[in-house]
This record gives structure tokens, C-alpha cells and sequence, in this order.
């Protein structure tokens, strides 16, 4: 008799044998300026500052990280370095980005429930 927990052993096997993976990348994926506002408004509704870095960094690639730093008067590397993942943006930074892509920041009242 065969044990189920073996049977599971050989389908997951199988399973990840059969499994292909591949990158993926939020900036390949950002093309209208509706999904760049989706991905922006997603990202702050999470509330979480890493996401909303790591969002504005995948808009900036999509829209040719050089050409967005030379419209604002930085360097490709500076600009790049603050949105990377290890990156810590200046409020100013996030702001002459965003307004550049089209956007602006505002606020609203919490609604508590």
C-alpha cells in the first residue's frame, strides 16, 4: 500500500519539475497613463512608503529612467539610485516625479469605520 504522504512527494515533484518561472517586471507592464495612475493609486493605498518608492521607480523605468532625469535636471544615476529598492527619495524628489508624469499629490480626510 502506498502511503499518501509519497503519492504527494511525487506530484509536487512533478509539479515543480513542470513549473517554469520567469522575471517579471512592473515597468514592462506600464504603458498608458491609466495604468500609471492605477499603479500609483494602488500603491498608496497601501500606505506603505517601500511601495510607493518601488511603484514611482517601475513608472520612471517604463518611461526611460535617462530621459525622466534629464527633464528634471538630475543625473540618470542619482535618479535612479534614490528610486531603487535600496533607495530612500526626498520628498522634493517624489514631487518634481510625479508632476513631471502628469500628477500631484493631495490629501483626504481618513473615513473611519
Amino acid at each position: 500500500m502506498i502511503k499518501i504522504h509519497s503519492i504527494f512527494c511525487i506530484l509536487y515533484a512533478t509539479l515543480e519539475i513542470s513549473m517554469e518561472t520567469f522575471e517579471w517586471d512592473m515597468a514592462d507592464n506600464i504603458n498608458t497613463q491609466e495604468e500609471v495612475y492605477a499603479y500609483l493609486e494602488a500603491a498608496l493605498e497601501e500606505n506603505d512608503t517601500e511601495t510607493l518608492f518601488d511603484v514611482i521607480g517601475a513608472i520612471a523605468r517604463s518611461k526611460g529612467m535617462a530621459k525622466l532625469a534629464n527633464e528634471l535636471g538630475l543625473s540618470r544615476e542619482s535618479l535612479y539610485k534614490s528610486l531603487s529598492q535600496d533607495g530612500n527619495p526626498s520628498f522634493n524628489t517624489v514631487s518634481k516625479v510625479l508632476d513631471n508624469l502628469g500628477f500631484q499629490l493631495s490629501i483626504k480626510q481618513k473615513i473611519s469605520a
